[in-house]
């Protein structure tokens, strides 16, 4: 019975689902049931350790029993509210977001995902410069909506290229340097200087807002170095721009700290955040906003409104949320599980497999990136990737796939022994990959 009801599952997605960033033909995707913290299962109870967190969402980890309760109790009270209302569950999520964010920010903006806090934000720092440039990076995602997709660099947007007003720069990625660096210091001051070249080039007084992923995640984990952040903040500083974090995939716990830029001295006009904020258990964005962007509209209307902004059973999962993740250590066991067990597990595979040419990250962030030659550092093919993959997910773990790179993301809860067990199937699935190819 169970079989059948992965095979039902399994036939009506390829008869009525349309499925994103995919060509639809062929698309063989694993059944997911149910689960509970860091393991996923589909009907016929083969269990999964899930290290993609789905979409790097799944902070709190699946089914959190606090979290499921507060949803069930609010929709027992109340399950949706406009948003021209006030409301006691929507002000108490605010005021925890709040909580965990620097000195200097009033408000929150709620919206329904990632992708509309992005949004959204830009719509907040054109209004508040009276300008219009939107400058982001090519190795970036900030969502698929209009003016977001645009503000993305890589390919995803080219087809989408609707929204005007925004240009791109190179930010800091050593592996692969766009500056000829071969030290991290280098890498932040010529990345900075390039950055500095395009403002001057594209005017100053044109730009509203400089759009960062404070540390980019689908691009491939790309952990800024030294003085970086803290560069396009004086950046933006010396030219009144607007400064604005998408922490959408990297905040709430996901490098070991409740927002990754909390870890490079740097505190942004604007953070947008999502996924980890509750886990993904019902969807919720939003924006984060300081003090003086929240004035430019205390006697002037903010030209924008979502209908499910602050949606209470939204916003109830918030709170529990927070609050477990808090009560229960969770964020300081991503930086723990990282330090102790990531950071060192995968250095170690990185000097075993000449498939790997670097692995970075922090937390329960991480990517590893795959290369055909060590020397040359050229990209593996998607054919390496698809391969490993299906090792991966026959051993029973469910990966997450960018580009020529595995990104090693479980839920914030993952323990000690499940991170181990993890990497000795990546161990295990990369020398089958290995003997294939040398």
């Amino acid at each position: 019975m169970s079989d059948d009801l992965d095979a039902t599952a399994k036939a009506l997605d390829r008869e009525y689902v349309f499925h994103s960033w995919s060509a639809q033909a062929g698309l063989d995707l694993p059944v997911i049931a149910g689960g509970s913290g860091t393991v996923v299962w589909d009907h016929a109870g083969n269990r999964m350790l899930d290290f993609a967190s789905q979409l790097v969402n799944v902070n709190i980890g699946h089914q959190h029993p606090a979290v499921v309760a507060a949803i069930q109790e609010q929709a027992a009270q109340l399950a949706t509210i406009g948003p021209a209302t006030a409301n006691l569950t929507r002000g108490q999520a605010a005021e925890r977001i709040l909580s965990k964010a620097p000195d200097g920010f009033a408000k929150v903006f709620f919206t329904n995902g990632g992708a509309d806090a992005n949004e959204n934000a830009i719509r907040m720092a054109r209004l508040h410069t009276g300008r219009d440039t939107v400058l982001s990076t090519y190795r970036s995602y900030h969502g698929n909506t209009g003016a977001a997709i645009v503000a993305t660099g890589d390919w995803r947007r080219m087809p989408n290229q609707y929204a005007r007003g925004h240009a791109h720069f190179f930010g800091p990625y050593l592996y692969r340097s766009e500056f000829w660096a071969t030290t991290p210091e280098e890498e932040s001051a010529r990345a900075l200087h390039h950055l500095a070249r395009v403002i001057q080039s594209e005017g100053p007084a044109t730009i509203a807002a400089i759009l960062l992923e404070s540390v980019p995640g689908t691009a491939g984990i790309l952990v800024p170095p030294p003085g970086y952040l803290a560069g396009v903040r004086a950046l933006c500083d010396r030219y009144g721009i607007v400064l604005i974090l998408d922490e959408v995939m990297c905040g709430f716990g996901r490098t070991g700290r409740w927002f990754a830029f909390d870890g490079f001295d740097v505190v942004p006009d604007l953070i947008t955040f999502a996924k980890g904020v509750n886990s993904g258990y019902v969807p919720v964005g939003g924006v984060i906003i300081s003090d003086a962007i929240s004035a430019t509209f205390d006697d002037r209307v903010f030209p924008g409104g979502l209908t499910y902004s602050g949606h209470p059973l939204a916003a109830a999962s918030i709170i529990a949320s927070i609050d477990a993740m808090e009560s229960e250590g969770i964020v300081d066991n991503a930086r723990r599980v990282g330090a102790d067990v990531f950071g060192p597990g995968l250095a170690r595979l990185a000097g075993a497999h000449p498939l790997v040419g670097e692995v970075r990250g922090e937390g329960v962030f991480w990517a590893i990136e795959l290369v055909a030659d060590e020397a040359t550092r050229e990209p593996v093919g998607p054919e390496v990737i698809g391969q490993l993959k299906k090792e991966l997910t026959s051993r029973g773990l469910l990966p997450f796939a960018a580009e020529n790179r595995i990104h090693v993301v479980p839920p914030c809860v993952v323990t000690h022994d499940e991170a181990a067990q993890a990497l000795a199937i990546y161990d295990e699935a990369l020398t089958s990959v290995e003997d294939d190819l040398f």
